[in-house]
């Protein structure tokens, strides 16, 4: 049975290695087929540390950590996420954006990804100001040729728990994919679901 902690700033520290990896086994698999680096890892994951009213959730079996979602305002991303909302006209000041969920296949299923949007969202709705949280998802064709004959899609998911695909609110972001020599753009949309 899977047991959750919502964590902030350094009590994260003693998990950086332990989620860098984690990230680069899960983010691997299609739709992301991330060709993962451990260095670029513990940076990104820094920034949860680093950054004030940030959350990491993390999915325990026993005291295995076997999934990780994490959040943070709006305001203290990079430029590729802020710049669509920004653009828009938005606030950054009252989004609060969920970075990213990854859990290990075999515990899919079990009511990790409901509790890893509750607990963000909670966390969200403690902080002053914050109305709307987002998120945001690569956007690969459907004849992709490394996508899986059972490959579900999650945007039922993602809509069943309120959220809307905004496809207005774009960017890219660069990462190194799969038999790729280096770094390459890669299309991300965003969804977004009022608090209020």
């Amino acid at each position: 049975m899977l047991t959750f902690q919502r964590l902030s700033g350094s009590s994260l520290n003693q998990y950086i290695d332990e989620l860098a990896q984690l990230r680069m086994r899960v983010f691997r698999d299609f739709p992301y087929l991330y060709d993962g680096d451990t260095q670029y890892e513990a940076r990104y994951l820094k920034t949860y540390i680093e950054a004030p009213n940030s959350v990491i959730v993390l999915a325990f079996d026993g005291d295995k950590i076997v999934g990780a979602s994490t959040g943070l305002p709006l305001g203290y991303e990079t430029d590729e996420v802020t710049q669509p909302f920004t653009t828009a006209g938005y606030n950054l000041d009252e989004i609060f954006y969920c970075g990213e969920s990854v859990l290990l296949p075999e515990y899919r299923g079990q009511g990790a990804g409901v509790a890893f949007f509750d607990h963000r969202e909670a966390h969200a709705k403690s902080l002053e100001g914050i109305k709307y949280t987002c998120f945001c998802g690569v956007q690969r064709p459907d004849n992709h040729p490394a996508r899986p004959t059972n490959y579900q899609p999650l945007d039922q998911f993602w809509s069943n728990r309120g959220y809307e695909k905004r496809p207005e609110l774009a960017t890219h972001f660069s990462w190194k994919e799969i038999g790729e020599q280096e770094e390459s753009l890669k299309p991300m949309t965003f969804w977004m679901k009022s608090l209020a």
